[in-house]
């Protein structure tokens, strides 16, 4: 036996491919429509083409999909009722980036209790998927492992690179190839260079590792993700002001990145206080009164409940970032149509 190989491996448990999933659960004809309008309307907003607002909601993370599909039941309507101003996709994230540990997310631990059965968070995340985009409402999601996109992506409207891999060559990569749309956030800190940075590498082609939709490991050449773009999230201190946006705006161009920007009014933009999420919905709309702006949609942070809690008791709460309640996500979501 090899005594150089492997040493810090204590198991080793196959994984279903991303084939044999997708003959499982199949994207039929209606849920591919809805996924690739989507994709079509949220290219055309970020691009200046459709001058309707987007929107990105939808809680932190999934940790009950119970939850999150009657969130989506409660959201579908909404959207339909908003959409001839607002696009609404909701967030389904399913990893979790952590700075140090934690859980990492319902793909990696579904159950949350540290068993770790990917091949069932890998089945329950592409069915609720299955089941979100059958009712007609688009879905988005953070890609963070490099493989997983392949068992699910087909049925993404938008996706999302994270402040902690913004700076990642192979996450740049990865959106490269990507079928959707992408928004890619500014540093944790509140770094915006790096983002542009990364706009301008996902535009471009490239090759890298991945895995086939059969399971076995193959070479990717990308052709660009031309609909990449910029979302400021804020860092040590807000970025959704005017002198903020007005400066990473000049940062695109500067680097022939002609492209709107999205303001996520969590994180960062919060400072963690899930009520002044308002406070980003606000500022993007008196942008867009003003005139001319680059600002073409937000990001909010929702669930069922307000709030966050350590343990999975109160149902439609997030266990991540701490969320708006649903009431106060229809009233945003009614004040960006209205306004």
């Amino acid at each position: 036996m090899s005594q150089t190989d492997d040493l810090r491996i204590r198991r080793t448990r196959p994984l279903i491919s991303p084939a044999i999933l997708e003959e499982e659960i199949p994207i039929d004809a209606a849920a591919a429509r809805t996924v690739s309008a989507a994709r079509r309307a949220v290219a055309d907003i970020v691009h200046g083409r459709d001058p309707r607002l987007l929107a990105v909601v939808g809680p932190c993370s999934v940790h009950d999909p119970e939850a999150v599909h009657e969130y989506a039941g409660r959201l579908a309507p909404l959207a339909a009722s908003v959409a001839e101003r607002v696009v609404i996709v909701m967030r389904v994230y399913f990893e979790k980036p952590r700075t140090t540990v934690g859980w990492k997310g319902y793909i990696n631990d579904p159950h949350l209790d540290g068993t770790f059965q990917v091949n069932a968070g890998l089945r329950g995340a592409r069915a609720l998927l299955a089941d979100i985009v059958g009712m007609g409402l688009p879905a988005a999601s953070e890609f963070l492992d490099t493989t997983f996109g392949q068992y699910y992506a087909d049925f993404v409207s938008w996706g999302a690179i994270g402040a902690r891999t913004v700076e990642s060559q192979v996450h740049r990569q990865l959106a490269s190839g990507l079928s959707m749309p992408v928004g890619i956030k500014n540093r944790t800190d509140g770094n915006v260079a790096v983002a542009v940075d990364a706009l301008v590498a996902a535009r471009r082609p490239h090759h890298f590792p991945s895995l086939t939709k059969e399971g076995a490991p193959a070479l990717l050449e990308t052709g660009g993700n031309e609909d990449c773009h910029l979302v400021l999230r804020g860092g040590d201190e807000t970025n959704f002001d005017e002198a903020s946006v007005r400066a990473a705006a000049a940062a695109l161009r500067a680097r022939g990145l002609e492209t709107g920007i999205l303001v996520d009014c969590s994180h960062g933009n919060s400072r963690k206080d899930p009520a002044r999420q308002a406070e980003g919905v606000e500022a993007v709309l008196a942008q867009r009164r003003s005139g001319e702006s680059p600002l073409v949609g937000i990001m909010l942070e929702s669930h069922l409940v307000a709030g966050r809690q350590d343990d999975p008791v109160t149902y439609g709460q997030s266990i991540t970032d701490a969320c708006v309640g649903w009431a106060e996500t229809e009233r945003l979501i009614r004040r960006l149509s209205e306004s």
